[in-house]
C-alpha cells in the first residue's frame, strides 16, 4: 500500500495534472486585437508586427535600447516626503504608492521616473525615462527631482540631456506642490540649455497634462514614436467644450508633426540610430568645419 501511495500515485497525479501555464505569454495589442507571443513581442521591441502599434515599455527597457551596448549606470535619487498632505480619498495616497512601488525587483523607494546615465553613439549622456506602469507615470515631487537631478548632472558631466516622458500629468495626490513641478522642470532644462548641452525630448504614449505642459515642448529638437498621443485635454473633454468634432488623428503624433509641433516621428527600431545622429550634430565643438557645413551620418529609412 505505501509503494501504491507514495511512488505511482504521485508518478499518475503528475502526468494526469494540469500543468501552470504563465499568464503572460500572450499580449493583446491595442491597435489590432491581434495576440503577440511575448518572445516574439520582444525581438520586435514590444511593436507589433501586424498594425506597427508601439506598446508601452519599462525603463529599464527603454534605456537598454538607447544606451551604447545596453550598458547605463542608474542614478540614486533624493528622497523625498512620501505624503505631503496626507492625501485621501477611497484609500490613503501612502498606501496607493507602497502597492505600486511592491513590485519584485523594483528598486527601494522606487517612483515614475528613472535616472541613468552613459554613452549615446560615443556622446556622454543623460537620460530621464519615466514609467507609465508606476501611477501613470504621474509628476510629483519624486519625479521633479529626478528631472533636476538628471539636468545638474548633466551640466556636471557636460552631457546631453534626454527626457523621455510617458504620463498623464502632474500627480493629483500631491495637490499644488505637483504642479510645481512645471516650471521647476522648466528651469532645470533650462540650465542644461545655458551650457549649450543637448536637450532632446522623445515623446512617448502618452503624453498629456502638465508634462505636455512644461519640458516636454521646450526641446532642442522633439522626436515621438507612432500613434502616441500627444496633448494636454483628452479629447473627449475639448470636444465637449469647443463642441466640435475634432479631426482623425487629433493629438496623434503624426498629427503634431504635420502641424509642426514635433520634429520627427521615428519607428522605435530606427530610434537609437536617429539619436546617434542628432546627438553627433549637437555635441561637437571646436572643429574647423561649420556645424552648417559639415557632413553628417546618413539617417536610418524612416519606415511607415
Amino acid at each position: 500500500m505505501n509503494w501504491l501511495t507514495n511512488f505511482v500515485l504521485p508518478k499518475i497525479r503528475a502526468v494526469v495534472a494540469k500543468k501552470d501555464v504563465p499568464d503572460n505569454l500572450w499580449h493583446k495589442c491595442p491597435g489590432c486585437g491581434q495576440m503577440l507571443f511575448h518572445r516574439e513581442l520582444e525581438a520586435n521591441l514590444h511593436v507589433c508586427g501586424k498594425c506597427g502599434h508601439h506598446l508601452r515599455i519599462a525603463p529599464d527597457k527603454r534605456l537598454g535600447l538607447l544606451f551604447d551596448d545596453g550598458k547605463y549606470t542608474i542614478i540614486e535619487l533624493p528622497k523625498v516626503i512620501a505624503d505631503p498632505l496626507k492625501f485621501r480619498d477611497r484609500k490613503r495616497y501612502i498606501d496607493r504608492l507602497k502597492e505600486a512601488q511592491n513590485v519584485k525587483g523594483a528598486p527601494p523607494n522606487r517612483d515614475a521616473a528613472v535616472v541613468a546615465h552613459g554613452t549615446v553613439g560615443g556622446v556622454a549622456t543623460v537620460i530621464c525615462a519615466f514609467d507609465f506602469f508606476f501611477m501613470g507615470g504621474s509628476m510629483g515631487i519624486a519625479v521633479g527631482e529626478a528631472i533636476l537631478t538628471a539636468a545638474r548632472l548633466a551640466v556636471l558631466q557636460e552631457a546631453a540631456l534626454v527626457l523621455i516622458p510617458s504620463s498623464g500629468g502632474a500627480r493629483m495626490q500631491e495637490g499644488i506642490l505637483s504642479l510645481m513641478q512645471m516650471p521647476r522642470s522648466t528651469l532645470a532644462v533650462e540650465m542644461v540649455k545655458e551650457t549649450h548641452r543637448p536637450y532632446i525630448v522623445i515623446l512617448t504614449d502618452p503624453t498629456t497634462g502638465g508634462v505636455s505642459a512644461s519640458f516636454a515642448m521646450l526641446g532642442d529638437v522633439t522626436l515621438a514614436e507612432p500613434g502616441a498621443v500627444i496633448g494636454f485635454a483628452g479629447a473627449r473633454v475639448i470636444e465637449e467644450t469647443i463642441r466640435e468634432k475634432l479631426p482623425e488623428g487629433f493629438q496623434r503624433s503624426e498629427y503634431l508633426l504635420e502641424h509642426g509641433m514635433v520634429d520627427m516621428v521615428v519607428h522605435r527600431r530606427d530610434l537609437k540610430a536617429v539619436l546617434e545622429h542628432l546627438l553627433d550634430l549637437l555635441s561637437r565643438r571646436g572643429q574647423k568645419t561649420p556645424l552648417a557645413l559639415a557632413k553628417p551620418r546618413p539617417l536610418p529609412e524612416q519606415h511607415p
